[in-house]
């Protein structure tokens, strides 16, 4: 299966992860201006951007250029979708990093949630319907994502979901070190 060529989706009785769309865009708002949720988002190696955004405006360009990036097949941005609400509630992107640290041959996941959904049950179901698929999906031998120390719940969850910390930098495009990167090996 070639991710690049068809997104898959994949759902739960709770949560649908699935191609984001133009129509996610107020439902996105409330998430990348939440300021409790952005200082959870990860923004390593993203040339400044905060994915703080406030307007209508802004959340429409960003998700233009979460559809160039999946047309160059630099990385996938999924929609997650509460099905109780049927309302966009965060993003999770994904792609496989090759580097020359630690971290290439690896599946970098990037999570965005609202802040009222940052709680470890909800991240270990969000999460649970992608693990699985990431390694063949991204052709790769390990999964990482970043948690900051202060998010307890999200922390709570990966180690639920075998995530481990890891000591390794994930070294950027510009030689800064970034750390805080909990592993998932295959």
């Amino acid at each position: 299966m070639d991710v690049y060529k068809k997104c898959p989706a994949f759902e739960n009785e709770y949560f649908l992860l699935r191609y984001v769309s133009t129509n996610d865009c107020l439902d996105l708002l409330r998430v990348y201006s939440d300021k409790n949720a952005v200082p959870f988002f990860n923004s390593d190696n993203c040339g400044g951007d905060d994915f703080y955004y406030t307007t209508e405006k802004r959340m429409l360009e960003a998700i233009e250029y979460w559809f160039f990036e999946y047309e160059r097949k630099g990385f996938v941005r999924w929609s997650i979708i509460d099905k109780s609400s049927m309302q966009a509630i965060g993003t999770i992107e994904l792609f496989h990093r090759k580097s020359n640290d630690y971290f290439t041959k690896c599946g970098l996941l990037r999570l965005d949630l609202r802040s009222d959904y940052e709680f470890e049950n909800k991240i270990v179901n969000i999460l649970s319907l992608i693990l699985v698929k990431v390694f063949k999906m991204f052709h790769c031998d390990k999964v990482a994502t970043k948690a900051v120390l202060e998010a307890k719940e999200r922390i709570s969850a990966l180690n639920k979901l075998g995530f481990e910390l890891s000591d390794e930098k994930l070294i950027g495009h510009d030689r800064t070190e970034y750390d805080n990167y909990y592993v998932l090996l295959n």
